[in-house]
């Protein structure tokens, strides 16, 4: 149990009630409990399976990439028309989230399933090929900074890799990598959101720019 998602929990103005009876299910399965965008999240060897979504008029839970999934029960739902592999279970109260216990556990067994199998038959998806010298250099001497990267998502990955190849001069794509550091670290891709206010979570929607100054 992570301590960031207890005070989550206790200082909830909605859906407490909602959060306490998904975090009971989720902690029941082989998922680690991690706290990042400013909300609960889920992972398995280091990569997000699940998210916690509340939102106004309902309550999700968000898998990152449902592609695996047998939806059989056919309850997940795209978040929004651009959505590629995300997909939600929705809930309005905790007696639904109840209800739908097993299916939860069901469609996670599913993702950490289908997930090793392919990791197992396809090892570029753990090692793929660096191509920029600068980042392989720290890599060498970095090797908690190699081991985080390596377990972000093959798209989260290729985005940072794309950002950082594409300047010209050495010396600015050290400077790329070290400033996207501490979110590599935290397992965070260069497009997600930060602030926790994004409505396509886990990608940013610009929400951070009508924060308060």
């Amino acid at each position: 149990m992570n301590k960031l998602v207890d005070k989550y929990i206790a200082n909830a103005k909605l859906w407490k009630e909602e959060l306490l009876a998904i975090r009971k299910i989720l902690l029941e399965t082989e998922l680690v409990e991690d706290y990042k965008w400013s909300t609960p999240c889920y992972t398995h060897n280091n990569k997000n399976i699940v998210i916690i979504a509340p939102f106004k008029t309902y309550f999700a839970l968000s898998f990152f990439n449902a592609t695996t999934i047998n939806d059989s029960a056919n309850v997940l739902i795209k978040a929004g028309a651009n959505t590629q592999s995300g997909r939600q279970l929705r809930f309005k109260d905790s007696k639904e989230i109840l209800n739908q216990k097993h299916i939860i556990k069901k469609y996670i067994k599913e993702v950490i399933s289908n997930d090793s199998i392919s990791n197992s038959e396809n090892t570029k998806a753990t090692t793929p090929l660096i191509e920029i010298e600068e980042l392989n250099t720290i890599f060498k001497s970095d090797v908690a900074f190699k081991k985080a990267f390596l377990a972000l998502t093959p798209g989260r990955q290729r985005g940072y890799l794309i950002y950082f190849s594409g300047a010209k001069q050495a010396e600015t794509r050290v400077t790329r990598i070290e400033k996207y550091r501490d979110r590599i670290l935290a397992g965070i891709g260069i497009t997600d959101c930060t602030c926790g206010l994004s409505k396509r979570m886990p990608s940013c929607d610009g929400s951070h720019k009508y924060l308060k100054r």
